[in-house]
């Protein structure tokens, strides 16, 4: 009778060894194994939870930008216009926001991102009036004095942006015409006014017309008198487009255009090293000469190009017609 091997340990590898140990975490031989999982990208790490000295927002990013289009930025903060910023995708446009925040000190960034749902409304502020109401039905409440309204009342990301700060924050719409029609004439008369009304709270007797609500960041609040929010500092707004519609004339005349486009060879040099290092772009030159090459041809995103290097300096073995292929696919093929 054969005697049979011990069974292997679940976290054992057995079998050949791999040469590109680090790369081939995955293996697909259906044997399990603890593979050591290693970090994600630059661009792709979160703040751990509970870790205050790096919210969200606060990451210093690396972004190039070229001197024109940074005298374009500077006449938007100096004006206090919105930023209308055109580009294909992968140039940097939403990134942008990012880096005007994290250089000016101006706290996270108020992302909106837009959708052929979004309405200004909710941008602005939502009230939760059953959970008000039912709060106010729990055994043992208080019936003559309702919960505080300013719990149930939280400001949206535009709200936010034109609460009353010593200094302007940073406001993102991302994607606005993927929106409504009428959405940008919406948004154009609330930044026109730099104030919005919540009738909810001007409804109130006099004695409750100061209302401290939620905002959009995380355990802060914003005072509200009379039901008026009112800027004293009007926001940095960056507003993204991908070019699927034109915006009306009235809304365009009152923003400042950007259109950032795609970056050139040296460009493309100084992102890699930014974002990985100069030990990568030693090693990536060929990756970039092919980058260039297929972007002549179609569509393609820098932070293709970036997740390229970043797999060939985490072993990968890129062939131009297998896996390179795979991460640098055409965004605007038909299938």
């Amino acid at each position: 009778m054969t005697q049979q091997p011990p069974e292997a340990d679940a976290h054992t590898v057995t079998g050949p060894a791999y040469e590109d140990e680090d790369w081939q975490i995955f293996r697909g031989d259906g044997r399990r194994h603890r593979a050591r999982i290693p970090d994600a990208p630059p661009w792709r790490r979160f703040a751990d939870a509970g870790d205050d000295a790096a919210p969200a927002g606060e990451t210093p990013p690396h972004y190039v930008i070229d001197r024109a289009d940074t005298d374009v930025v500077n006449a938007a903060i100096h004006l206090r216009r919105p930023l209308l910023v055109t580009g294909h995708p992968g140039t940097g446009k939403s990134s942008l926001a990012a880096a005007i925040a994290y250089e000016l000190d101006l706290g996270p960034v108020l992302h909106w991102p837009v959708n052929s749902r979004s309405t200004l409304q909710e941008a602005l502020y939502r009230y939760d009036a059953i959970g008000r109401l039912q709060e106010s039905s729990l055994p043992g409440a208080a019936q003559e004095t309702p919960p505080y309204i300013g719990s149930f009342l939280r400001l949206g990301p535009v709200g936010t942006a034109l609460a009353p700060t010593p200094r302007p924050r940073v406001l993102l719409v991302d994607e606005l015409d993927k929106g409504d029609v009428d959405l940008p004439n919406d948004l154009l008369t609330a930044f026109e006014e730099g104030s919005f009304e919540i009738p909810e709270l001007s409804r109130l007797p006099d004695e409750q017309s100061v209302v401290d609500v939620l905002t959009a960041d995380t355990d802060e609040r914003a005072r509200v008198r009379k039901g008026m929010v009112r800027c004293t500092q009007f926001p940095l707004v960056v507003i993204t487009s991908n070019g699927e519609r034109d915006f009306p004339p009235a809304f365009r005349r009152r923003c400042l255009p950007l259109h950032l486009g795609d970056p050139d060879r040296t460009r493309l040099r100084q992102i890699i090293t930014g974002h990985l290092g100069p030990e990568a772009l030693a090693d990536a030159e060929d990756l970039v000469r092919k980058f260039m090459e297929q972007r002549a041809v179609g569509e393609l995103a820098t932070d293709q190009l970036l997740n390229a290097v970043f797999l060939r300096k985490g072993g990968a073995r890129l062939a131009a017609d297998g896996l390179l292929g795979t991460v640098l696919h055409r965004l605007n093929a038909d299938r």
